[in-house]
């Protein structure tokens, strides 16, 4: 991770203001430039680059408009403060409709301008992270696509290309949604069989007839329709992988069929005498816990052990969600892309919000999420508004006086945000502090949530 302080250009025309500001930036551990004037600033900003611009307005020569709009073009992802001593209504839409992160008037609080600063910073830092997500999802463009930064699931990957090259079964565990398939294929990828046939079989889709059927094949004759002889998928992944998904819901007389096959390494068609030799590798995966059926009864201990060679545990999405941006961006790729939209980024907000999530579903919810949010995006931001409204409302436990109660997150926020304006008698400066907030983003709260403050205590 980098480490070095945050590059900041300080551009104003009024030498105590430019001293005064540099001295408190810097004070707070930042690299700053500091400029005198418009044009000097302007140098700075082709010669090096910088994470935040702050700016006066009014300056001789180029002035903190023009410096704005020129930074948009030479460095898009440097956000700008513009502070100035003549604030006017229509000045600050102007500078925001320019792309300013933030608009302080003279004279300003120090602590407002550090709030300001860091909120800044931390959204400069997520366009820089993205940026880096995006590009890393270019790695991911060819082969079984399984997206990860998580270190767990990165030495699972290891593993799994360790064991790659052996012919040892597999058991993949994990909860629904974590991608069992996709590691089972991973495996084979890796594998000497990885010319042959990867073949996948749900045990829990079939009744145990049909299942057999399906593994074993039959013989010509063997039933009412059997006209002609027909291939099992066993026979069917001759030389490369069988996967059998949801092998707890298999019969416990196909268990015992599927043991033969593992032990001799043979089959036998439905209404055959003959034995079949195979060449296969089996992986097995379950959302199970398959020692727990053992335990029961549900599933024999001699099949466990022979399946149970080597076992790849899938982590829920919730204990890996460092991976959350990085999938939701490599689906919001892939889903733009199959459906044609120019939708290319996600709002900060929504991106957070994603975070936060258990996803009870894993890997496939989240997926899910990102295709609706694509298909209803109108442009090139998928944003809060394209994620369900159970999403929006997430609900999370906090303490009651009516006992432990679900709040959704907006109102939990409003109960704070009030309890904080208490504390202060209402002073909406110190609020915004110990919120860690800035007093326009209180302000707008304030009246989103209909929050009864005194005006008189807002200094």
């Amino acid at each position: 991770m980098n480490t070095a302080p945050a590059r900041i250009l300080v551009v104003d025309d009024e030498a105590a203001a430019l001293k005064n500001l540099t001295h408190l930036l810097r004070k707070e551990h930042y690299e700053v430039t500091a400029c005198q004037s418009g044009s000097a600033g302007l140098a700075a900003l082709q010669q090096q680059e910088f994470a935040l611009l702050l700016t006066d307005l009014r300056m001789k020569g180029i002035d903190g408009m023009a410096l704005l709009r020129r930074t948009k073009v030479l460095q898009p992802d440097c956000e700008v403060i513009v502070i100035t001593g003549h604030a006017t209504l229509d000045s600050a839409v102007e500078a925001m409709k320019e792309g300013a992160f933030h608009y302080i008037a003279k004279p300003y609080r120090l602590d407002e301008v550090r709030q300001v600063v860091k909120s800044a910073l931390d959204v400069v830092l997520l366009k820089r992270e993205n940026r880096v997500l995006k590009q890393r999802i270019e790695e991911y463009e060819s082969g079984p696509n399984i997206v990860t930064q998580d270190a767990a699931m990165l030495l699972l990957l290891d593993t799994a290309r360790q064991i790659g090259p052996t012919d040892c079964n597999v058991l993949v565990t994990g909860e629904s949604g974590t991608g069992k398939e996709l590691l089972a294929r991973y495996v084979h990828t890796h594998s000497g069989r990885s010319k042959g046939r990867f073949v996948a079989v749900n045990c829990g889709a079939l009744q145990e007839e049909l299942l057999a059927n399906e593994l074993f094949g039959h013989e010509k004759g063997a039933f009412t329709g059997a006209d002609r002889q027909k291939r099992g998928l066993i026979e069917i992944a001759e030389g490369g992988t069988l996967f059998l998904d949801e092998i707890t819901e298999m019969s416990p007389a196909m268990q015992v069929k599927l043991l033969r096959v593992l032990q001799e390494r043979e089959l036998l068609r439905v209404g055959g005498t003959e034995p079949v030799a195979i060449d296969v590798r089996f992986i097995a995966a379950t959302n199970r816990d398959l020692q727990e059926s053992v335990r029961n009864g549900q599933f024999r201990a001699d099949l466990f052990f022979r399946l149970n060679v080597v076992n790849l545990a899938l982590p829920a999405l919730r204990e890996r969600r460092d991976d959350v941006p990085l999938l939701a961006f490599y689906f919001l790729k892939k889903f733009a892309l199959a459906m044609g939209k120019p939708v290319a980024d996600i709002e900060p907000d929504a991106l957070r919000l994603l975070g936060r999530y258990d996803y009870p579903g894993n890997v496939r919810e989240l997926a899910n999420l990102i295709e609706r949010g694509v298909a209803l995006a109108r442009g090139v931001l998928l944003d809060l508004s394209h994620l369900p409204e159970s999403l929006r409302s997430l609900k999370v436990r906090v303490a009651s006086a009516a006992g432990n109660e679900l709040q959704s997150l907006e109102k939990n926020e409003a109960t704070y945000i009030a309890q904080v304006l208490a504390f202060t008698g209402g002073n909406r400066n110190q609020a915004a502090d110990i919120l860690g907030i800035d007093r326009v983003s209180l302000w707008r709260r304030i009246k989103r949530y209909g929050l009864d403050v005194d005006d008189n205590a807002r200094h």
